[in-house]
């Protein structure tokens, strides 16, 4: 079953584009997938587990996310074997109609585009406070600021690494920042045995039981922190074997190992600093350790592979929106291939450019993105949920079979929907 459906139903057979080679190994796909998940969320895991009233609690909420999580990634990749699309939105488009489909496209733009620059922003903070550490003293030197920092780095790094066409090849940087993030993990559990000097402990955390508005709360920190869904379909298709029970067994290995990093980080870092424990756990350790200062340049270094990856999805919507806007007398002329350099190159550069002027010029986004992550729920259990509705109903299955699995679509559309609500008001009331 792929690319096509059976029985004559549902939509018809629509080859893989060109992009969709088929060239990544199961390795290679673990640590893309991985590496999608570990982003800038990391470092908030600690907070999470404070605002959860513990380990205990956090942890719990961790193992009912990951049920939906790793059911989310396998229902993509049914969706994209009965679809025959290679992208998220075009899988979405394909089951679910136009409108769904528009409505996918423009929530991926919006959520992408906020995430690449919530990566600058992360990026430039580890530096600025690294050019802190290494340059103690009063006003820094222009060399030192956000603003030729972040511009070197995205021209000499960031956009060469964003310029290839396939996702595949995001499978070696993508292994180097899980090992950054891996470092990172490590490091704060070790600090919280040895204990160095200058570490001040803060007050223990309270042991009473959190209400259990608590523990809803910090759900959407948790699941956005293992959010990995939007480069699913784009995975799955690059792999060279794409039976269903194989795609299953990926998504486990991959969010199985990126909740032992979370887990570690949340739970050591919360146990380091109880009550007072910094949304950025970094920020809560001595600047001039040098084992934090060597974990503050390889979590950039994290962040940098996993932004190329982020970019690649937003490209791939805007490619899709340039080739339907384009049909007709241009594209024999330009548009021939829509992943060509012709279109890829001036894409990325906007991209970059875009995110990265925003990062630096515009106001404190943490707010707007506060709102903006509740989108995150419609990756994870929205959009999945629906293309499982209809993939069924295109699909020869068993009556018994196809109630559960539509009853499961139900459920996931409907949880998404909870946590969408409850987020986006919790970030409104927060900047009210």
């Amino acid at each position: 079953m792929e690319g096509q459906t059976r029985g004559g139903r549902g939509p018809p057979e629509k080859p893989l584009p060109a992009a969709a080679t088929r060239s990544l190994s199961s390795v290679g796909a673990i640590f893309i997938l991985l590496k999608s998940a570990l982003g800038a969320g990391l470092l908030s895991f600690p907070w999470a587990f404070h605002k959860a009233g513990g380990v205990g609690p956090a942890f719990l909420v961790e193992l009912v996310s990951l049920v939906f999580l790793i059911s989310g990634l396998v229902i993509l990749g049914y969706a994209a074997s009965v679809s025959g699309q290679a992208t998220y939105q075009g899988v979405v488009h394909g089951l679910c109609g136009p409108t769904i489909g528009k409505l996918c496209e423009a929530c991926f733009i919006i959520n992408l585009l906020m995430i690449s620059v919530a990566f600058f922003r992360v990026i430039g903070d580890q530096l600025e406070k690294l050019c802190d550490s290494l340059l103690p003293g009063g006003l820094q030197p222009w060399y030192a600021t956000q603003r030729f920092t972040l511009p070197t780095l995205s021209m000499l790094v960031i956009l060469p690494l964003s310029l290839p066409r396939d996702i595949a090849v995001q499978k070696y940087t993508s292994t180097l920042g899980t090992l950054a993030s891996c470092y990172l993990a490590l490091v704060i559990t070790v600090q919280y045995y040895l204990w160095p000097h200058g570490l001040v402990q803060e007050p223990r955390p309270s042991l009473s039981p959190p209400p259990w508005t608590s523990v809803f709360s910090v759900f959407p920190t948790i699941c956005f922190g293992f959010q990995c869904h939007e480069a699913a379909v784009s995975i799955y298709c690059s792999m060279r074997s794409q039976s269903l029970s194989h795609w299953a067994l990926v998504s486990v290995l991959s969010l199985l190992s990126c909740c032992l990093i979370y887990s570690l980080t949340g739970a050591y870092g919360f146990l380091t600093f109880g009550t007072g424990v910094s949304a950025d756990i970094l920020m809560s350790y001595p600047g001039d350790d040098v084992a934090i200062i060597v974990a503050r340049v390889l979590f950039a270094v994290s962040i940098v592979t996993v932004y190329p990856i982020v970019l690649f999805l937003g490209r791939s919507v805007m490619q899709d929106f340039w080739t339907r806007s384009c049909r007709g007398t241009w594209r024999p002329l330009v548009l021939a291939d829509p992943t060509g350099p012709w279109v890829r190159v001036p894409l990325t550069i906007l991209w970059v450019a875009v995110t990265l002027a925003m990062a630096l010029f515009l106001p404190d986004l943490s707010e707007i993105i506060g709102i903006i992550g509740g989108i995150s729920s419609f990756f994870i259990f929205i959009f999945p949920g629906l293309c499982l509705i209809c993939a069924v109903g295109v699909e020869p299955i068993g009556p018994r079979v196809k109630c559960c699995l539509e009853a499961w679509g139900v459920i996931s559309v409907l949880l998404g929907t909870f946590i969408f609500g409850q987020s986006t008001v919790a970030a409104v009331l927060e900047l009210l």
